[in-house]
C-alpha cells in the first residue's frame, strides 16, 4: 500500500538550525518574530513533527508578555514575567532559535543571578476572555501589590510588614516610600535582615553592571 503523501512521523528532537542545541517536547524555546525590531516570542514545545519532504513543524503553546495581554503592563509585573496562555500553533521549526528557561515563580525569586534566557511565569492567561488563573495572587507592602521579584523588599522588624524600598506607588494607593523612608526602615532591621538587604543591593548591582549598555 502506498504511503500517504500526507504522513508525518513524530520525532523525538530537533537540533535547532545553526546550532548543536537539541529541543524536545516539554522544552521552551525562544522563536523568530516577523518583525526583526521585537524580540523572540516564547513558547513551549508540545510535539514534533515531520513530513514526508522532511519538513519539520512543532506544535507549541505560546507564553505572552505582559504588554501582550488584554490588560496590558502592570506595576508589579517582572521585567521576565510571562504568562502561559491557552494559545496553540503550528510553527516551522525553523524559526525556533533557541532554548530558553521559564522558572516557577518561586525558584526565579531563588537565582543568584538572571540570565538572559531566564523568564519566570506564575499565571495561566486565556487569550480569548484576558482572564487569569489564579485571578488572586498574595499582596505586600503598603501599597497591597503583588509581589515584583525585579524590586528589593524587605520587612521591618518593628512593624512586620513587607516594604518596597524602590519608592514606587501601587496602583491602588498606599505610601511612597522614599529615600528617607528606606533609611528609616534599615534603622529597624536586624542583623541578618541587613545583610539580606545589603546582598540584595549587590545582586541588583551585580545585575545592572552584566547589562548591556
Amino acid at each position: 500500500m502506498a504511503k500517504s503523501k500526507n504522513a508525518k512521523k513524530v520525532l523525538d528532537s530537533y537540533t535547532v538550525k545553526g546550532t548543536h542545541k537539541i529541543v524536545k517536547a516539554g522544552d521552551c524555546v525562544l522563536m523568530r518574530a516577523q518583525d526583526s525590531d521585537k524580540p523572540p516570542y516564547v513558547a513551549k514545545i508540545e510535539k514534533i513533527e515531520s513530513d514526508s519532504r522532511s519538513n519539520v513543524k512543532v506544535r507549541v503553546r505560546w507564553y505572552y508578555r505582559p504588554e501582550e495581554s488584554m490588560g496590558g503592563r502592570r506595576q508589579f509585573h517582572g521585567a521576565k514575567e510571562l504568562f502561559l496562555s491557552d494559545h496553540y500553533d503550528i510553527q516551522s521549526a525553523d524559526t525556533i532559535e533557541g532554548k530558553c528557561i521559564v522558572h516557577t515563580f518561586k525558584n526565579y525569586t531563588k537565582l543568584e543571578s538572571v540570565g538572559t534566557d531566564d523568564y519566570f511565569c506564575r499565571f495561566e492567561y486565556k487569550a480569548s476572555t484576558g482572564g487569569f488563573t489564579p485571578d488572586r495572587v498574595a499582596v505586600y507592602c503598603k501599597c497591597e501589590m503583588p509581589y515584583n521579584p525585579d524590586d528589593l523588599m524587605v520587612q521591618c522588624e518593628a512593624c512586620k510588614d513587607c516594604l518596597n524600598l524602590n519608592g514606587g506607588r501601587g496602583e491602588q494607593g498606599g505610601a511612597v516610600l522614599g529615600p528617607s523612608t528606606s533609611s528609616l526602615l534599615i534603622s529597624h532591621l536586624t542583623t541578618s535582615e541587613f545583610i539580606f538587604y545589603l546582598n540584595g543591593l549587590m545582586r541588583r548591582q551585580r545585575k545592572e553592571n552584566s547589562s548591556p549598555a
